[in-house]
């Protein structure tokens, strides 16, 4: 029996690296946001610099596309390249069927968009990431400053519809105001414990006025790595 025991932070990084072996000459990758995608990118760009591979990327947010730069990734948008082979992404909660909440580093609405436009979308994570039932990581719902409450009394309102009720609150940044994306719009998180319909309330969400996108993805990743305290990596498929 092995005596090793990673921290979380350490099977993060044990699974951006088997990530690479999804990697090869010539992909146009996705490039995800939060701290487990930031070990993928530093990983990647390593692996770019030893074999001189020739890919390049869309980074999700600001804060990506910065570090990317800072590796020697080479990157573009998706509006020069709109159809990417692989997008690599962490995720805040990974449920049954590789239903995914995402959203906690506040750039959900670019993750979906670049996860939507490639071929396939792998998840990489901690053990602590995999769930029974997605809802105890609070769920993001990205909303438009204009009318910012009122959309919040129907974000509400929507949840009794699914059975979930639980508080919701506005985001903050590290100054106590409100949280701004890098699409200039505000971030409700939603502590709902359980989501029984995921679904059914991701269908609902979406059609709300207010409501640019919310922070479940379902039916978008095709494969979770997910590194584990003695080291492995265990892989679950769709």
């Amino acid at each position: 029996m092995s005596d090793t025991h990673l921290t979380a932070d350490e099977q993060k990084r044990v699974a951006a690296e088997a990530a690479l072996a999804h990697v090869r000459d010539g992909l146009k990758l996705g490039l995800g946001t939060g701290s487990t995608a930031a070990h993928f990118v530093h990983a990647l760009g390593g692996m770019v610099r030893r074999e001189g591979l020739d890919v390049v990327c869309v980074p999700t947010s600001q804060a990506t596309a910065a570090l990317a730069r800072d590796v020697g990734l080479k990157l573009t948008t998706l509006d020069e390249t709109p159809h990417l082979d692989l997008t690599v992404d962490g995720a805040d909660e990974i449920g049954p069927h590789l239903t995914l909440i995402k959203g906690g580093g506040g750039a959900l609405l670019r993750e979906k968009i670049v996860a939507f436009a490639s071929a396939r979308m792998i998840v990489i994570a901690d053990a602590s990431k995999r769930v029974r039932h997605l809802g105890h990581f609070p769920l993001p719902v990205e909303v438009v400053p204009f009318g910012v409450r009122a959309t919040g009394a129907r974000i509400l309102e929507a949840g009794k519809l699914f059975g979930c009720e639980g508080a919701i609150s506005l985001r903050t940044d590290e100054y106590g105001e409100p949280f701004c994306t890098d699409g200039n719009n505000m971030i409700f998180d939603w502590a709902l414990g359980e989501i029984p319909d995921p679904e059914g309330l991701g269908t609902y969400l979406a059609r709300l006025p207010g409501v640019v996108e919310h922070g479940l993805f379902l039916g978008l990743a095709h494969e979770a790595i997910i590194g584990q305290a003695d080291g492995r990596v265990e892989t679950v498929r769709r």
